[in-house]
């Protein structure tokens, strides 16, 4: 199984909270990982690729596991940040 998603990093649990909120009134999630996200995928709208089993940090793993199709997480804490995930594909 392989995972696609897009991911919003910040340091700040607040203002991951703030970025979660204009998301959930529909601002686009590409634009806020451009202008908010501190990974180099913001350059990328916070495309990770994809990615398979044992490629990301465990807490990560599972939110994707757990999304939906396009469906975007709640804050994720890991020992990078607060992510903000958006899974955008899925193959097995």
């Amino acid at each position: 199984m392989e995972w696609r998603a897009s991911h919003i990093l910040v340091k700040d649990r607040q203002q991951a909270q703030h970025i979660l909120q204009k998301i959930r009134s529909g601002a686009n999630f590409e634009a806020l990982a451009r202008d908010f996200s501190t990974c180099p995928s913001k350059a990328k709208g916070g495309d990770l690729g994809w990615f398979g089993p044992g490629k990301m940090v465990p807490a990560f793993e599972v939110a994707v596991k757990r999304l939906g199709h396009g469906a975007v997480s709640d804050i994720i804490s890991t020992q990078f940040g607060y992510h903000i995930i958006k899974k955008t594909g899925q193959r097995e």
